[in-house]
């Protein structure tokens, strides 16, 4: 046995996919610390490897065995274990990885540490522990807490919608909600942090209070959660991380208006500008609602920041449908897009239907809708330049420039100051620069190098 095992019990995190993952492997981090496990970075000798896997992107199954081989490298002792959206979707073919040890479905994630005491390596084949997806019908709250200026907290999870691409349903079971009161403690956790920033996340938020009773009772909506966070003291700006245009309603564009916390920004997936792939793809919505939702917020708010999800390549995505959707984005009042290619998934109904898009006019269209959102970014941009804002400044030097955000999520940079780290200070946005971000104005720059 190496040393490393005979060593006090250390454990290493590697996480992909979204926020609400990061949100998850925190709170599972907390469970070991708490058990006596000391972390460390993943590239390090450890007893333990955690990975958090995803199953939006195609390449899951790469993904998964290129970090498994990272874990092994740094300690071929070291055990092993993969959880998370793929582990629920193919144990099977995860188990057959070598170096992997355990394998943990959606109801055994945040049991893990039951099952380290008595783990060992694997020779062959690894354990499984996995469950029917519609026995995942309980919820447990989690928040990420690794940056200091901003916690992903976890609202909600699973989904009860029928999207013919997605096997998110599959991976997480029915939508299920903690407790407005559970949140608000863990929103007030935060805050005791001194953490800036909250976002809140979840597989479709904005279902929030459905499941809130381990059943499909509730008494609370997304409106009433947003209002009980806004009175949480402490917390200065709240972020919604994304929510489906038919279920963002006016009151709650209207409440992050006027709200003390709630900042302007948006997340709303479309996914396509024509109403006939959006019946296709089973979205709950037409164009139609999604231009009003866009629209009501540039009423109410004219500065918010809105991005928009979109998927290209769908099956029967001609180019003239596709040409439906770019003309749509374009003639938006929207800030950036999120462009992702269609890629066809195991027991999904879009896997079976007709159509096909080849691969390279998948990228060509992808390409396409991303110059496209560098565009919308610009004009956004353009539009803030010589405006007061507040920005929240993040902890890392980069090249001896630090970054932060404004409320309304233009990415700023200036000289990188050690005591404006996780501290939010106005500022005057100057000029774009090429990567993609703006400056501070001059004078601010001088007052700058006049502290030091």
């Amino acid at each position: 046995m190496s040393d490393v095992i005979s060593q006090p019990k250390t454990v290493a995190f590697h996480t992909l996919g979204c926020k609400l993952n990061f949100a998850e492997t925190s709170t599972i981090a907390r469970q070991l610390t708490d058990a006596g496990y000391q972390k460390v970075n993943f590239d390090e000798p450890a007893k333990v490897y955690i990975i958090n896997t995803c199953s939006v992107t195609e390449n899951a199954d790469k993904e998964c065995k290129l970090h498994v081989k990272r874990a092994t490298k740094a300690n071929p002792e070291g055990l092993v274990a993969i959880i998370g959206c793929y582990a629920q979707l193919k144990p099977e073919e995860i188990s057959g990885i070598e170096g992997v040890d355990l394998v943990l479905g959606a109801k055994e994630k945040f049991n893990i540490l039951s099952y380290l005491d008595d783990l060992e390596k694997s020779k062959s084949y690894a354990q499984i522990h996995s469950c029917e997806i519609d026995e995942a019908d309980f919820f447990v709250g989690s928040y990420s807490i690794g940056d200091r200026t901003r916690a992903f907290l976890k609202v909600q999870d699973g989904c009860d919608y029928k999207c013919t691409y997605c096997t998110i349903p599959l991976a997480r079971g029915i939508s299920r909600s903690d407790t407005i009161d559970n949140v608000v403690v863990n929103a007030k956790e935060i805050a005791a942090r001194d953490i800036k920033e909250i976002v809140l996340t979840g597989v479709n938020i904005g279902d929030y209070g459905k499941g809130e009773f381990g059943n499909k009772k509730h008494e609370h909506t997304f409106l009433d959660l947003i209002s009980e966070l806004d009175k949480v003291e402490g917390i200065e700006r709240i972020r919604i991380s994304s929510i489906e245009p038919n279920l963002l309603k006016d009151e709650s564009i209207e409440l992050v208006s006027k709200s003390r916390s709630f900042v302007p920004h948006f997340h709303i997936p479309l996914q396509s500008g024509s109403d006939e792939l959006l019946k296709k793809m089973k979205r709950r919505y037409l164009t139609k609602l999604y231009y009003d939702r866009v629209n009501k917020i540039r009423e109410v708010m004219p500065d918010a920041a809105i991005g928009v999800d979109v998927i290209v390549g769908f099956p029967g995505e001609t180019e003239e449908l596709f040409m439906e959707t770019y003309n749509f984005l374009n003639d938006l009042p929207i800030s950036y897009l999120h462009v992702f290619t269609y890629s066809e998934r195991e027991n999904t109904e879009a896997a079976d239907m007709q159509g096909a898009v080849p691969i390279p006019e998948r990228k060509r269209r992808n390409k396409m809708l991303r110059i496209l959102s560098e565009k919308k970014k610009m004009e956004f941009y353009r539009t803030q330049l010589g405006k007061e804002l507040p920005v929240l400044w993040e902890h890392e030097n980069k090249n001896g420039m630090m970054y932060g955000f404004t409320e309304n999520y233009v990415r700023v940079s200036k000289p990188f100051d050690k005591r404006s780290v996780n501290q939010i200070e106005n500022i005057i946005l100057d000029k774009i620069l090429e990567e993609g971000c703006v400056s501070v104005k001059e004078t601010q720059f001088e007052d700058f190098l006049a502290r030091i």
